[in-house]
């Protein structure tokens, strides 16, 4: 077994589930400002309240995995993302801050601070996450041993920021798919079905522009379809996805939308690692000096314990998670406890 390969595969899956679940989280707070009054903040927070801690360990598990299989790229990417890194570390905690800081006052203008806190810092995290993507597409520059050659600045480029702006309409339209399915009936509910509308319209712009981009900027973005010709059918896949949105939003069934939804983000991550492979950090100056799943990589023996440990742990926290989403099924309600 190719233990490098399986690792990366799991990584993927690890950043698809992050993606899909922290997604609809970063979705809600970057649409927090369109909400009128105190009540309809209150029932954005509380559509995810009871979640969204669970759905960052993803983030966690993909980095301590990362760490674990392949040391070597954690370094470069954590060095050269440094700055970035921060600032998302910084997003990460003001959110979670925000949420559970903006009841614990009636005072209008401390909940004022908190909310812009929390759609900021919802924004800029997910605009950090595609400029990071997007930078993983184009390349770093890297010097023989893997160290990242650049500044701050040279991450910051026409393509990274299309990738950015792109994350953060995905987003947007996942988190008023899910409003949608939690708030309750009434005007509410009806202002977020527009939204649904103007986000997928927008989403589908920033979609194909990058798609486009991508195919004129990003050299060898198509070089592993050639040799893999499945692969175009996770192409059709995402199409067939985003395609489905509107047609289940106008069918009044908001659930399969959602479904959709979460189908295209896979489909998005799945095709970003497609175009990747074999590599984790690639050379923009020198592709020879890119750091590849098996020039990163731990030992043998650890991916394999790894893999082991995975196989143990996986089910349990799908468990968990299903678990969870089951029982906060329905849609929200403001009670005495809520936030």
């Amino acid at each position: 077994m190719d233990f490098h390969a399986i690792w990366f595969v799991l990584l993927g899956v690890l950043l698809a589930g992050y993606a899909v679940l922290d997604g609809f989280d970063l979705g809600v707070g970057i649409l927090h400002p369109l909400a009128r009054d105190d009540q309809e903040r209150r029932l954005f927070l509380n559509a995810i309240g009871p979640i969204w801690d669970g759905n960052e360990v993803w983030l966690v598990t993909f980095g301590g995995a990362l760490f674990a299989a392949f040391p070597e790229a954690y370094a470069t990417a954590f060095s050269a993302f440094y700055t970035a890194l921060m600032f998302v570390l910084s997003a990460l905690i003001f959110r979670a801050t925000a949420i559970e800081f903006r009841g614990k006052s009636s005072s209008p203008r401390w909940r004022r601070a908190w909310d812009f806190a929390f759609f900021a810092s919802s924004l800029l995290a997910s605009m950090l996450f595609g400029v990071a993507v997007g930078n993983a597409m184009i390349g770093i520059p890297l010097n023989d041993r893997g160290v990242f050659l650049g500044t701050f600045w040279d991450e910051i480029g026409p393509y990274p920021i299309l990738v950015g702006l792109l994350t953060v309409a995905m987003f947007a339209m996942h988190g008023a798919l899910y409003l949608y399915l939690k708030v309750p009936h009434g005007e509410l509910h009806q202002r977020v079905g527009r939204w649904m509308w103007h986000t997928w319209g927008m989403f589908l712009v920033m979609y194909l522009l990058t798609t486009i981009y991508t195919l004129v900027v990003v050299h060898g973005a198509t070089q592993n379809f050639q040799r893999w010709p499945w692969a175009a059918g996770i192409v059709v896949v995402n199409v067939l996805a985003i395609a489905n949105v509107p047609r289940t939003v106008f069918a009044d069934k908001p659930g399969q939308a959602f479904a959709s939804s979460c189908v295209t983000i896979a489909a998005l991550v799945a095709l970003f690692g497609i175009a990747l492979w074999p590599n984790l950090v690639a050379a923009r100056n020198n592709p020879a000096n890119s750091l590849s799943v098996y020039r990163a990589a731990s030992s043998d023996k650890t991916l394999r314990i790894m893999f082991v440990i995975a196989c143990l742990g996986m089910p349990l926290v799908l468990t968990y998670t299903l678990a969870v989403y089951w029982t906060f099924r329905r849609r929200v309600q403001i009670g005495p406890h809520s936030y």
